[in-house]
């Protein structure tokens, strides 16, 4: 489960999407990236790069609806 804070503030409203300065912040783990990966492209989560293989396992960076980039990642 994920549990993440609601901004309260006018400047902490501000803030949404730019925490992590436009690089990804955030990262969802994947058992079975192919299944995730098609059940969340099937949902509407916008996919900002392709799957691509990397040395520490398969990764795809997607966008949540305040802008936040989160990698979603099956580890080798």
């Amino acid at each position: 489960s994920i549990l993440l804070a609601k901004a309260d503030s006018s400047d902490q409203v501000a803030a949404i999407g730019k925490q992590c300065g436009g690089r990804v912040g955030f990262f969802l783990q994947s058992d079975d990236f192919e299944a995730d990966h098609a059940r969340l492209t099937e949902k509407g989560v916008r996919f900002v790069a392709e799957p691509r293989q990397e040395s520490y396992g398969t990764v795809a960076v997607f966008s949540d609806i305040y802008g936040n980039l989160w990698d979603l990642i099956q580890p080798k």
